[in-house]
């Protein structure tokens, strides 16, 4: 993750730089560098995440799970 993320940057950083400060084009090459760094890195967290939720479940790790009971909404106790 961290290495696309400096190749995109630094494709941006160079177009950028070769484009001498036309500000049109240099505003087009910066939101889609910040669009692609952004949906890379929450890909790899949301993917991070449900890897660690799958992981936890397939080894039966339910030692952080509460064991007080719920009530329903009418305040009598529930199963």
């Amino acid at each position: 993750m961290i290495i696309s993320n400096v190749a995109i940057s630094g494709v941006a950083i160079a177009g950028v730089w070769r484009l001498h400060g036309d500000s049109a084009v240099v505003v087009g090459i910066l939101t889609a560098a910040f669009t692609s760094v952004s949906t890379m890195t929450t890909a790899y967290l949301s993917i991070k995440a449900v890897s660690n939720t799958a992981k936890t479940i397939a080894l039966g790790d339910t030692g952080r799970r509460s064991t007080e009971t719920v009530e329903t909404v009418s305040g009598a106790p529930g199963v």
